[in-house]
């Protein structure tokens, strides 16, 4: 298998992952996208939405959760980081 498709196949088997455990992130009124998955590194980016991104859980329901389940379902997955932890979005500001 190429790079390129074992790269397609790890994407495909994390989003199937993602579908999986969507309807129980959304019964909390949250919800959970995928931004990016770096085959080198098996470090899994998603974006937590609605209540996930004010819930005080949302660290441990990413790192105890979904890391969890992502690591065991999906070869090669070595993390899953969530978007506004890496800085790369941009956050409202109260002055």
């Amino acid at each position: 298998m190429s790079d390129r498709s074992r790269g397609a196949a790890v994407r495909e088997e994390v989003e199937k992952v993602i579908t999986a455990i969507r309807p129980a992130i959304q019964a909390d009124e949250g919800d959970i996208e995928l931004v990016d998955v770096d085959e080198e590194t098996g470090v899994v980016t998603v974006e937590l939405k609605g209540a996930c991104v004010t819930c005080p859980a949302s660290t441990q329901t990413l790192k105890a959760g979904i890391e969890r389940i992502m690591r065991d379902r999906v070869e090669g997955v070595t993390e899953v980081v969530e978007i506004n932890a890496l800085g790369m979005s941009e956050s409202p500001v109260s002055l």
